[in-house]
């Protein structure tokens, strides 16, 4: 199976910055694009940045020029360094990757758990 697993989330000022990190792991074959999502309470899931295998990259016009998205693609990582935080960017940030799997090799969507960013004003 696949995992996905988020890390770097927290508490932090309006101001400040937070680097997010999401390694995959497990029965991997290939993996394509990578994503990062949020969910703020009462909301829906939206999405924040992503990355394709190329490198080429896409954002939500609320995150344009505050974030940035990268990948490791030796490691299976796709990071998520954000500055300038403001308290609307509270939310529960989740990472999304399409794998291609050993024994299965077409492409499925897998998530991460979730990891807490809080923005205090």
């Amino acid at each position: 199976q696949v995992q996905l697993v988020e890390s770097g989330g927290g508490l932090v000022q309006a101001g400040g910055s937070l680097r997010l990190s999401c390694g995959a792991s497990g029965s991997i074959f290939r993996i394509n694009d990578m994503g990062w999502y949020r969910q703020a309470p009462g909301k829906q899931r939206e999405l924040v940045a992503a990355i394709t295998v190329g490198g080429s990259t896409n954002y939500a016009d609320s995150v344009k020029g505050r974030f940035t998205i990268s990948r490791d693609s030796a490691k299976n990582t796709v990071y998520l360094q954000m500055n300038s935080l403001k308290p609307e960017d509270t939310a529960a940030y989740y990472c999304n990757a399409e794998i291609s799997t050993i024994g299965f090799f077409a492409f499925r969507e897998f998530w991460g758990q979730g990891t807490l960013v809080t923005v205090s004003s």
